[in-house]
């Protein structure tokens, strides 16, 4: 295998298109979204060189139009996940032994597809399978995956280089090696870009995954797979499959060869994984690597000094883009009440203004919740809400499901600071504020950092140094990505790593070069030039 001392330079993050009117990009997404739900798609799984179809087909239905099917997905079931690994490690010898220059102009080649011949199918099946608007699937399922494949290779040649110091007579050098065994990736529905990550990035390193999407996300997870094989990808490097968890962690948690798992979830789910891998232990042939991004229970608090402008278009941003299903989406808020009418005006006209709807209407800022069960779950907290005396509703409110899962963005002032809307992860467009004493800011940054159990993303906004610089330091562990003066999502790769501790994982930093060093196993190789025949040292000579 080549030592991987080519130096692939720093890309510049991929352009984010406006689709304005009239324009080439907006016209062509149109036309996709139309081709996309014209066809029936007819979607299997994807093992080693085999396109696997089960007959135990599973519906697509995008969540703002229950009524239409996208198409239908083949579930496996064990036998597949085992095919799944025994095609990963099959692949194996032949993938890792490749020279660096080779895998990662895989990689670069699917980046550049999606740049430019399958941009509208990416963004399309996101927006479609998942309900995300033009600009949220853009920033998604175009900017960041083709960010995370150009800056990952960035990255892992970076570390190639990295070698030791050789003194004389000796040659030193550092093997990073991939690790012994499969990798499992398992992604959430939530970012296109997340599921093409976590499986890719493994195996840039040298790694064979077996990648398992959330249901919700397959259509779009299987057109980045069709862009992989395209791009050179061989057979079994990545094994696409659709099981249900239990079955999953049944046959892969137990294999000898089970290596690693990169997780995007819930913290319940991760939990999970972490006791059975920690259960079956002794029967791995090394200590598998352990990463993942879970929850977060995200914070905007502003400052007695804020513009309350600002204040109100961080979190009418940062909570209701994507109909705030983003582990980084601004759940509560605490507002000074010097600023707290005004920001509260202006919450409510936002809300107001908001047009919800199919993501086929462009001029739609809201669309609809991923499923049936993150519906009842959200509309669950704000029924309870509305009997409450502790808490009130300020705007929105209204759930229909009738033709999608429609949840209006809502609005809830807690009279508790503790109030369990301030301190349970939602999922959903649900912001909750609690107005505090203007004179009492350290107080509030107390609270914000003892009420949840995670420690994901967070801001402060204010005009005041010093509030910033206080914020900054009481709250170091609050957040893993904290921001000043903005809202707490929309990390860019290369920019801004992402990823928390506490409840919300292992900060492992997805889309920087920390994430990478998790997927490769160092050897250190020490050639001596001219070894020693004698064992004596000079200092035992006569005196």
């Amino acid at each position: 295998m080549s030592l991987g001392y080519f130096s692939y330079p720093l890309p510049v993050n991929e352009p984010v298109l406006n689709y304005t009117a009239g324009s080439a990009e907006k016209i062509s997404l149109k036309r996709t979204l139309a081709e996309l739900k014209k066809e029936t798609a007819d979607i299997p799984m994807y093992i080693g060189s085999k396109e696997v179809r089960t007959g135990k087909s599973v519906a697509i239905h995008p969540p703002h139009e229950i009524s239409h099917v996208l198409g239908y997905f083949h579930e496996g079931n064990e036998k597949h996940v085992q095919q799944a690994i025994d095609a990963a490690l099959a692949a194996k010898a032949a993938w890792a032994d490749m020279n660096w220059e080779n895998r990662a102009n895989i990689f670069l080649k699917a980046a550049d597809l999606m740049a430019t011949k399958y941009r509208s199918f990416m963004n399309g099946t996101t927006m479609l399978g998942q309900s995300k608007n033009a600009y949220q699937a853009e920033i998604d399922s175009a900017c960041e995956l083709i960010d995370f494949l150009r800056f990952n290779v960035h990255y892992l040649s970076e570390i190639y280089k990295q070698q030791p110091v050789s003194s004389a007579g000796v040659h030193n050098r550092m093997e990073w090696r991939s690790l012994e065994g499969f990798v499992l990736a398992v992604t959430p529905f939530n970012f296109t870009a997340i599921g093409g990550n976590l499986p890719t990035s493994a195996a840039m390193c040298g790694n064979v995954v077996v990648w398992k999407p959330a249901n919700a996300q397959v259509f779009s997870a299987q057109m980045f797979m069709r862009i992989l094989k395209e791009a050179g990808l061989p057979d079994g490097v990545i094994n696409l499959i659709y099981v249900d968890g239990p079955v999953l962690g049944k046959v892969c948690f137990s294999h000898r060869d089970f290596a690693g798992v990169h997780f995007t979830g819930s913290t319940a789910v991760f939990n999970t994984i972490w006791k059975t891998i920690g259960e079956n232990i002794a029967s791995y042939k090394s200590y598998p690597r352990i990463v993942g991004e879970t929850g977060g229970k995200d914070f905007v608090i502003a400052h007695k000094s804020a513009d309350a402008d600002i204040v109100a278009t961080a979190l009418l941003r940062g909570a209701f883009e994507y109909q705030g299903q983003k582990c980084s989406a601004a759940s509560r808020a605490y507002i000074p009440d010097n600023i707290a009418d005004e920001v509260k005006k202006k919450l409510v006209a936002g809300i107001k203004s908001f047009k919800m709807g199919t993501v086929e209407d462009f001029s739609n800022f809201i669309n609809a919740v991923i499923d049936e069960k993150a519906f009842d779950k959200i509309k669950t907290y704000i029924d309870n809400v509305k009997k409450d005396k502790k808490a009130e509703i300020l705007a929105g409110g209204k759930c229909d499901k009738s033709k999608g899962y429609f949840i209006q963005p809502t609005i809830i002032e807690a009279k508790d600071p503790k109030y369990v809307t301030m301190c349970e992860e939602i999922f959903g467009p649900v912001l909750t504020i609690y107005v505090y004493h203007a004179g009492k800011f350290e107080d509030a940054l107390q609270l914000v950092d003892e009420t949840s159990s995670y420690g994901l993303t967070g801001s402060v906004i204010a005009r005041d140094r010093a509030a910033v610089e206080l914020a900054t330091d009481k709250l170091r562990h609050a957040a893993g990505n904290f921001y000043i003066n903005d809202k707490p999502t929309g990390a860019v790769v290369g920019q801004q790593p992402f990823g928390g501790a506490r409840a919300s994982g292992t900060n492992d930093k997805a889309g920087s070069m920390l994430n990478l060093y998790r997927w490769l196993s160092a050897r250190t190789i020490k050639e001596t030039f001219t070894p020693p025949a004698d064992y004596a040292y000079p200092f035992l000579g006569e005196k």
